[in-house]
């Protein structure tokens, strides 16, 4: 790791950190490069489509989700 990038990026206030951890994400994603899933996260995806195969309409609209955690956060 080049420590010095991690030296100045330590600096910055924690909205700039947060803007570069993403662009730095988008960049690795728009390459269609992606970590692997960890055997945990393979098996709680397997358990989550399972029961959504068996309940299909026990569901939550993302628009829900999200007005949720927005007010959630804005509390």
């Amino acid at each position: 790791m080049n420590t010095q990038l991690l030296q100045q990026a330590s600096v910055l206030d924690i909205d700039e950190q947060i803007e570069l951890v993403e662009a730095i994400w988008d960049g690795i994603v728009s390459r269609g490069a992606a970590p692997a899933l960890t055997e945990a996260q393979a098996t709680e995806l397997d358990c989550r489509l399972a029961d959504y195969l068996a309940n299909p309409n026990d569901v939550i609209s993302w628009d829900e989700v999200k007005a949720a955690a927005v007010a959630k956060i804005r509390q």
